[in-house]
């Protein structure tokens, strides 16, 4: 009989012994080594040589437990064994996986009790592992204040009796080697609270899940480090041309008549040629991080280390972003460090205490959006965040990371009313917290993934947001240009007649252009919650809602900052957008909208051709002001400059008015081509053009050449000089 006391015993049975690996595999006793097991279930158990498969002894159940022990022979031993064991209907060997050592080295516990691990998923989370000789999966987790837990899954009945683990008191993490576990098994963490709760948890550092309503994790090989690509660095530099296609890819395109969704390989087939042709350079998705609400988008995560099942394996995925990179496409993801949803399974309360939240609601609950708010002060927290930056950049090779609702960190007070939030340290409402992760992860992934980007989505005017951490900034290098989005939309919103009041909608934003590195976004956002879709915003009468909104294409792509459009607004769709169906691709047999998707074909090869179009979108010497006074005929005229001096001329009118003997000043004499005209023929419009003129020696706007020339209505042209005969 074992020497365990029955409280041990007890403990053991109950699943609620906080040492294990103290009482259960191989132990030294005064009679000699004896191994105890814990196997719910079994009839049987013999413990055998490990080489040669020879018996070694015979454990006996204590009484009234599933606890079976016996004295083996000390040597042969502790060279290895295994154990036997009779079920009710057949007979298994199995590895005994306490007596394995432990499985977290000594320096990777000190850097993640420092906060400094800067791979932290390379020993978190569930991992391929080879221990003396044997094969199988070493799990480890962050639970510091849980009383026990255990690893659970298909491969043991989902009994916590089975495989509780050893608790690593320096760090907080409980870990345990899983012998015989195969890609594919499925398992979570059963957690035993201070408070005696019962927990279920999928693994924060899963890298795949089951797909909703199943809420497990699934064993999968974390994946290579993808090496990059030559050119991709250059391709998302500031002087580099970028225009992005947002997606979401559960509603890009679907099959079987709509009712099923392409999956990642599908995708990377179809997609990726697709957003090629139209001349994009980056692929945008939609947070594909597994998420158990469709209805989020994926804002809710919950594993955030496992590209969502919806659409295939990692494997699959990490195809879909090698296939872009093949066709020369970014692929930029979006990525929610902000909150996250409460469901049972997820991070809240993760072993029974406000763990990865805050704990007071004032601090760590989203009103807006239901959710829990990340605690930037933990330590474990932002290592956890700042790893899964370099995860997605490092073991998929994405090329950036947008980083969602960037302004609700900044800020205690986001969203709530007097008494309902926390000051700082100082009494102030900025959450330091945050800014110093987010400084951080930008600054790590700077330095690990020299040539990625970090994207904010930034509303307001907190200053230095793509500065450099080492001058004061957060960081980023690029930040979405809100007010520029909202100012334009609303111009655009306006009936022609009346945008003449209105004119400092498109002025104002000439004063902040270049105070950051801008991105300028019509994204998903701006087509849904009744918003409408692009051309449903639009003014007039059917033929005035194509051109407006050819208009407002022309003037996206020739305003400094790099260029953002969602999906199915490059061929207008009507109506606005659904998560939950297939853009309505028919639309491209209408001659309008193929019009509005060959302009956006056409805009992106001028913006990457000229680099007058790109080169300086981030800095003031790209654009000098031509026109932007002329209030009363809605007109502006402006130059976009590159670094050599080479430029373009743009002029947009928006009126419906043909403005017919329109003289405008240019930088030099010339002969002048137009290389874009919204109001094209091919592209719907009336056809008024000019094809090529020649300047004059006529002052006008302060310049001593001039173009006599016909502005269409509601259009954009852009000139370039004649001598330039490279054509887009």
């Amino acid at each position: 009989m074992p020497t365990l006391p029955d409280s041990e015993i007890h403990a053991l049975m109950r699943a609620e012994h906080g040492d294990p690996f103290a009482v259960l595999g191989p132990h030294e006793t005064a009679e000699g080594l004896e191994v105890r097991a814990l196997l719910p279930g079994a009839q049987a158990v013999a413990v055998m040589h490990a080489s040669s498969g020879w018996p070694l002894a015979t454990l006996e159940r204590v009484p009234g437990s599933d606890l079976f022990a016996g004295l083996v022979p000390a040597a042969p031993a502790r060279i290895g064994y295994s154990l036997r064991v009779t079920w009710a209907h057949h007979t298994s060997d199995i590895a005994d996986p306490y007596r394995f050592g432990q499985v977290l080295r000594d320096m990777d516990v000190w850097l993640l009790a420092e906060g400094t691990h800067l791979r932290p998923y390379e020993q978190l989370g569930a991992h391929f592992r080879e221990m003396d000789g044997i094969k199988g999966v070493a799990f480890a987790v962050w639970a510091p204040n849980a009383r026990r837990v255990s690893v659970v899954g298909n491969f043991n009945n989902w009994d916590g009796r089975r495989h509780m683990m050893r608790f690593r008191r320096e760090c907080g993490v409980w870990e345990i080697f899983a012998p015989g576990l195969a890609t594919g098994d499925v398992y979570e963490y059963e957690i035993l609270s201070s408070k005696g709760e019962v927990l279920r948890k999928a693994d924060p550092f899963g890298f795949s899940a089951q797909l909703r309503p199943d809420t497990a994790s699934v064993v999968q090989p974390l994946p290579g480090v993808a090496a990059v690509p030559p050119g991709r660095a250059a391709a998302n530099d500031r002087h580099s041309p970028i225009t992005i296609y947002e997606v979401h890819l559960g509603s890009w395109r679907r099959k079987n008549n709509g009712h099923d969704w392409l999956d990642y390989r599908e995708l990377a087939d179809s997609l990726v040629p697709y957003a090629r042709d139209l001349g994009f350079t980056h692929i945008e998705l939609l947070p594909v991080s597994e998420h158990p609400f469709d209805g989020s988008w994926g804002y809710q995560p919950i594993g955030l280390y496992a590209p969502t099942s919806r659409f295939g394996t990692p494997g699959d995925f990490r195809y879909f972003v090698e296939t872009a990179h093949a066709a020369g496409l970014g692929v930029i993801l979006d990525w929610v460090p902000a909150h996250f949803p409460t469901d049972a399974h997820g991070l809240g309360q993760f072993d029974g205490t406000a763990l990865y939240e805050y704990a007071d609601p004032r601090e760590g609950f989203h009103n807006d959006w239901q959710t829990l708010i990340f605690n930037y002060s933990r330590i474990e927290v932002r290592n956890y965040l700042v790893g899964n930056a370099l995860y997605w950049l490092e073991r998929y090779g994405v090329d950036g990371l947008r980083v969602d609702a960037v302004a609700s960190m900044l800020y205690r007070d986001y969203s709530r009313e007097h008494g309902q939030w926390v000051p700082n340290a100082y009494g102030g409402r900025e959450n330091l917290e945050a800014i110093a992760f987010l400084r951080r992860m930008n600054h790590v992934v700077g330095v690990e993934r020299p040539g990625t980007m970090t994207v904010a989505e930034e509303s307001t005017s907190f200053p230095g947001v793509t500065r450099p951490p080492a001058d004061g900034g957060l960081g980023f290098h690029y930040k979405w240009n809100m007010g520029w989005m909202n100012d334009t939309l609303s111009y655009a919103g306006i009936d022609p007649v009346h945008r003449k009041h209105h004119h400092r909608k498109v002025t104002f934003g000439l004063m902040y252009a270049h105070s950051e590195n801008f991105v300028l976004p019509f994204s998903h956002d701006e087509v849904v919650h009744g918003k409408g879709s692009m051309i449903g915003r639009m003014p007039g009468d059917e033929w005035q809602k194509f051109a407006n909104l050819r208009n407002l294409y022309g003037y996206l792509w020739a305003y400094p900052g790099k260029k953002l459009l969602f999906m199915g607004s490059e061929f207008a769709q009507y109506a606005e957008w659904n998560a939950d169906k297939s853009l309505d691709w028919h639309l491209l047999s209408h001659a309008a909208h193929q019009g509005v998707h060959r302009l956006v074909r056409d805009l992106n090869n001028v913006y990457r051709h000229f680099p007058a179009m790109h080169e300086l979108d981030c800095d003031g010497g790209g654009f000098e002001w031509i026109v932007h006074d002329d209030t009363a005929q809605s007109v502006f005229a402006f130059i976009r400059r590159a670094r050599d001096g080479a430029f373009v001329v743009v002029v947009c009118n928006f009126t419906p008015v043909v403005r017919n003997g329109y003289r405008l000043g240019v930088p030099e004499p010339g002969s002048y081509r137009e290389v874009i005209n919204t109001d094209n023929g091919v592209y719907g419009g009336s056809g008024v053009g000019n094809g090529t003129l020649s300047s004059e020696a006529e002052p006008q706007h302060g310049r001593a050449q001039s173009l006599l020339m016909n502005v269409p209505p509601l259009g954009t042209v852009m000139w370039v000089l004649a001598t330039e005969n490279e054509s887009p």
